[in-house]
C-alpha cells in the first residue's frame, strides 16, 4: 500500500507538468493562423499559393468548428470560416475569427450568384458570425491600433466594442464602411447577457441616402453573435435628402463661379467644405427623423427575427 502511494507521489509532478504544457484549442488555432499568415506573406501570389491559402483556411475552419459546435440555421448554408483571406494587405484581411453562416437565398428569394437584369449578382440576404468571448477579446487586442494614428480604434471592452461603428467595417466582409444611423429597439432574449441592434447603410464616400441593412449582436453562453442582413423596405427620409441636395447645389454653384473666374480662390476655399457640410447635415437629419418612418418599426422587427435566428431560436 505504501509502495502504491509513493508511485503516485512520483508521477504526480509529471502529470502536473504535462497539464501545464498543454496547448488549448484556441491557442493552437491562433498559432496555426499566424504561422499561415507569415508563410503567405513570403510567397509569390500565384495559383499554387492561392490553393495552399484556401487549404489553410479549410484547416482553420475545422479547428474553429471543433471549438464552436454550432448547428446549421434553417435558411442558411453550412458554416464557413469568417476569414476571407490570409494574405496580409488584401482587402478583408484581419476579419473577426469565427464561423459565418450565409443565407442560402437573396432578399428577393433569388439563387445566390444569379445575375440580375441590372447586372448585379444575388448575394445572401443575411449573415451570422459566431465566435467565443475569448477569441473576440483577443481580436480586440490585435485591433487596438489597427487603423492609422489619428483614427479612432475599437474599444477594448466587449460591450463597448459592439457599439462601435468601426468594428463592423473591420470584422465582416465589406468593401465599404458600415454607417450606424440609429439604435433599434429590440427585446433581449433570456439566454443573452447583452444585445445591441442598429439601422445601417454602407458608404465608400458619401453617406448613403437610405438605410437598407440591420446589424444585431448578442453575448450569450460565453459566445458573441454578430448578425447582419438586408431589409425591406429600406428606411428613407426624403426631407433629409432634400437638405443635402440643396447644400450640394450651392457647392456646385460655387465651383462654377470659380471656374468662370467670377469669384476668387479665397471665396472658393471658404465654400470648399460645403459637400462635407451637406453629408453631415444629412446624417444628423436622418438620425433624428428616421424613427418617425413606418419602415423603422419594420426594420426593428426584422432585426429581432435575425437575432432569434442567430441564437438558434
Amino acid at each position: 500500500m505504501h509502495f502504491i502511494v509513493r508511485v503516485a507521489l512520483v508521477l504526480s509532478p509529471i502529470l502536473v507538468l504535462s497539464h501545464a504544457n498543454a496547448v488549448s484549442p484556441e491557442d493552437r488555432y491562433i498559432a496555426t493562423r499566424d504561422a499561415a499568415i507569415a508563410k503567405f506573406a513570403k510567397l509569390k501570389v500565384d495559383d499554387a499559393a492561392d490553393k495552399a491559402e484556401a487549404g489553410a483556411r479549410e484547416d482553420l475552419k475545422a479547428q474553429m468548428a471543433a471549438m464552436l459546435p454550432e448547428p446549421v440555421r434553417t435558411g442558411f448554408a453550412p458554416a464557413q470560416l469568417n476569414l476571407d483571406t490570409l494574405y496580409k494587405g488584401d482587402q478583408g484581411f484581419g476579419m473577426l475569427d469565427g464561423l459565418r453562416f450565409d443565407a442560402d437565398a437573396g432578399l428577393d428569394g433569388g439563387k445566390i450568384g444569379d445575375k440580375r437584369p441590372d447586372g448585379s449578382f444575388v448575394e445572401p440576404k443575411a449573415h451570422i458570425v459566431v465566435t467565443t468571448e475569448s477569441l473576440f477579446t483577443r481580436w480586440l487586442r490585435e485591433h487596438k491600433a489597427w487603423w492609422d494614428k489619428g483614427s479612432k480604434n475599437v474599444p477594448q471592452q466587449i460591450d463597448a466594442a459592439l457599439r462601435f461603428e468601426g468594428l463592423y467595417t473591420q470584422a465582416i466582409s465589406t468593401d465599404a464602411a458600415v454607417i450606424n444611423f440609429n439604435e433599434l429597439p429590440i427585446a433581449k432574449p433570456a439566454s443573452a447577457t447583452s444585445t445591441y441592434a442598429f439601422l445601417a447603410g454602407r458608404s465608400q464616400d458619401e453617406t448613403p441616402d437610405k438605410a437598407d441593412e440591420v446589424f444585431v449582436t448578442a453575448r450569450a453562453n460565453g459566445k458573441v453573435y454578430v448578425a447582419y442582413g438586408e431589409i425591406t423596405p429600406a428606411v428613407q427620409v426624403p426631407a433629409c435628402t432634400t437638405i443635402r441636395a440643396d447644400i450640394n447645389k450651392r457647392a456646385e454653384e460655387a465651383e462654377e463661379k470659380f471656374r468662370q473666374k467670377k469669384s476668387d480662390k479665397k471665396a472658393y476655399d471658404m465654400l470648399g467644405n460645403l459637400r462635407e457640410q451637406a453629408d453631415g447635415a444629412f446624417k444628423r437629419c436622418f438620425v433624428q427623423h428616421a424613427p418617425e418612418q413606418p419602415a423603422f418599426a419594420q426594420a426593428a422587427k426584422q432585426a429581432q427575427a435575425l437575432l432569434e435566428t442567430a441564437l438558434g431560436k
